[in-house]
């Protein structure tokens, strides 16, 4: 039976989740410590001492230290952030709003007046965070219709006699919306409308020099890629993107991309490789000041990456383990969802487990309950749909549930389509 949250209990959850680490990899205590000494560069301790310590840790009677906090995160394949999350910090956007004072309506007033002094260019990237971090769980037509209202605000300025420094950051405000607008049009099913919004952000990030947004745009370009099965197209994009933005936190969901395009081409060792560069890179990354920010990889975020590519892989006990972690990190303790469009495919990846276990009903309810979230990216949903859905039509056409769910699958497929 899957549970779809870890068990709670009188443990931390980090220490439940080193006990759920080492059960997916079918790892004894034992088996755990020669792990860690493999991957270690440094001397360590003898084994029993090593074992010891371990059954402290997972016991949640000790915290690892900082330096074998890296190590197991390395051992496991995932980043330190993840195991042993840091509390989560006041958003940069919030502390920021409380001295800003400066509300949407002034900060129109004073564009329409081509105001456009320090105070307002910095209203204005208050506006560009919060919008980019309203993007989980805010509809995708209103974060379209206020993503095109200030981005007509924003390059209207761009004509008017500007310092060379605040051209560049009007271009760079400009360029994130631009991004965002284009994630929600692609949301949205609209793929001419979002790869034009993304060639234009691709032109602002280069006018501008800055680049992150370089990087985003060709990010983009990998996540429609993959949704459209072009997987050579993903590979193509990213490395672009890599090149581009080489150390920048959009490195890690590029080669995020890459990995979930090998995993589909079928190239395991490609996915390990992908997959390590990007957690390599995203352990050397200060922790974010916002991890709301669309555009912000952080350290939860990994797991939600190589879940889908064990999913792909056949390798369900390991996908099962971070599906569970996925929802976990992205729910509430009040039960409400801090990351909606992970968790429904974090539930998808726990149907496809089910169904490859047998236990249709399972399946079926763990997908059906993937297609109700109200904020939803309709490709990336689809894509992973369709996965368990092939698997459904493969072993079990003759079970109601089954055909229930495929028929509630093609529907939103023709309704939600272009």
């Amino acid at each position: 039976m899957i549970n779809e949250l870890s068990v709670s209990g009188q443990r931390p959850a980090w220490a439940r989740r080193l006990r759920e680490e080492r059960d997916a990899r079918g790892w004894s205590q034992n088996d755990t410590v020669r792990a860690l000494r493999a991957h270690s560069a440094d001397n360590l301790p003898s084994d029993s001492t090593l074992l010891r310590n371990w059954k402290r840790w997972e016991s949640g009677d000790t915290v690892p230290d900082d330096f074998y906090k890296p190590l197991i995160a390395k051992t496991f394949g995932t980043v330190t952030a993840a195991l042993f999350p840091t509390p989560v910090r006041q958003s940069q956007e919030r502390a920021l709003l409380k001295t800003a004072g400066m509300g949407t309506l002034e900060i129109v007033s004073r564009l329409r007046m081509s105001d456009v002094s320090g105070s307002t260019l910095d209203a204005l990237a208050i506006t560009t965070e919060r919008l980019c971090s309203e993007y989980a769980y805010t509809s995708s037509d209103q974060l379209r219709t206020e993503g095109h209202a200030w981005l007509g605000r924003m390059t209207g300025l761009l004509d008017q006699r500007l310092t060379l420094a605040q051209h560049r950051e009007l271009l760079v405000q400009a360029g994130w919306i631009a991004l965002l607008v284009g994630c929600v049009e692609y949301d949205l099913g609209d793929k001419r409308a979002a790869e034009a919004t993304r060639r234009a952000a691709l032109s602002l990030g280069q006018e501008a020099e800055h680049s992150g947004i370089i990087g985003w745009a060709h990010e983009m370009q990998a996540w429609y890629a993959l949704t459209q099965g072009d997987y050579r197209g993903v590979i193509a994009a990213s490395e672009a993107g890599q090149i581009a933005a080489p150390t920048q936190g959009v490195a890690v969901q590029l080669a995020a991309q890459k990995a979930k395009a090998w995993a589909r081409i079928g190239d395991r060792r490609q996915v390990e490789v992908a997959l390590d560069h990007g957690r390599t890179l995203l352990e050397g990354q200060p922790y974010p000041s916002n991890i709301d920010n669309h555009f912000v990889v952080d350290p939860a975020k990994y797991d939600f990456y190589v879940m889908d590519c064990y999913r792909l892989l056949g390798e369900d006990r390991l996908a099962e383990s971070y599906a569970r972690q996925v929802i976990e990190a992205g729910t509430e303790f009040d039960g409400r969802e801090r990351s909606p469009m992970r968790n429904a495919e974090a539930r998808i990846t726990l149907g496809v487990v089910s169904a490859r276990q047998g236990d249709v009903e399972l399946a079926v309810s763990y997908g059906a309950r993937a297609l109700e979230g109200e904020r939803q990216s309709l490709p990336s949903l689809l894509m992973c749909s369709r996965e368990l859905a092939a698997i459904l039509r493969d072993r079990y056409t003759d079970d109601p549930n089954a055909n229930e769910y495929l028929d509630q699958l093609r529907e939103m497929s023709a309704l939600k389509t272009p």
